[in-house]
């Protein structure tokens, strides 16, 4: 176990020095996160009460479509720099490195969330720094990444990956983001854990779910 998590962590440490160092990925899902608010911002005037009901979607659009733009990219290195095989014949289980890509995934999606949570309650006025709403958020975050891996992994060898994953990613994805949607909303009306305990619920059936089936199936997704 301890040489797992060493292995997964070492993958995850060099997918964010090559970030670090590149700055492709988290540039431009920044900058196409903030833009998408922004767009929205001047897309809607409503009142407050309208906002706390819609900043949520909107919220998760920007979310969610970032997020695909850095998936797109969790496999591109390895396969442009011929990298794949050599990562595949580490003497490391393929679990360990389906971990580390997810661990490095989550970290960038936490760093878009850190920068577009402070952007949404700026243009919208609404309270999305309620703990609660962080807690949904990072909750749906780690089903949105461990799903989001294994297609990543099954789309990169295709010609039109950047169409294949979200094809195949956002239907499988759906039921997290209504329910992080449907609650954060809630939340922002005045609800209390009660109100979406339904929605809490079923974010963390689908995590395990999430999380289970795509790391025991991973190494039948990379092999060639």
């Amino acid at each position: 176990m301890k040489t797992f998590w060493k292995a997964a962590f070492a993958i995850a440490k060099k997918d964010i020095l090559l970030e670090l160092r590149s700055k492709e990925i988290i540039s431009s899902v920044l900058l196409f996160a903030v833009l998408t608010l922004v767009i929205f911002h001047f897309a809607f005037t409503a009142d407050h009460e309208t906002m706390t009901q819609i900043a949520p979607g909107m919220l998760w659009v920007a979310f969610s479509f970032s997020g695909i733009l850095s998936l797109n990219r969790a496999f591109i290195p390895e396969k442009e720099d011929n990298c794949m095989e050599g990562l595949l014949s580490c003497p490391v289980g393929r679990e360990a490195i389906y971990m580390g890509k997810c661990l490095g995934s989550f970290i960038f999606m936490l760093i878009v969330e850190a920068v577009v949570i402070p952007v949404c309650a700026m243009l919208f006025n609404v309270d999305v720094f309620n703990p609660m709403i962080i807690f949904i958020t990072l909750l749906a975050t780690v089903g949105f990444v461990s799903v989001g891996i294994i297609f990543s992994a099954l789309s990169v060898n295709t010609r039109a990956r950047e169409m294949v994953l979200p094809i195949l990613f956002l239907p499988i994805i759906v039921p997290i983001i209504i329910c992080a949607v449907s609650s954060s909303s809630a939340i922002l009306a005045g609800g209390t854990f009660e109100d979406i305990k339904q929605y809490f619920l079923i974010i963390v059936a689908f995590d395990v779910i999430f999380f289970t089936v795509p790391l025991m199936i991973f190494k039948y997704v990379v092999e060639e």
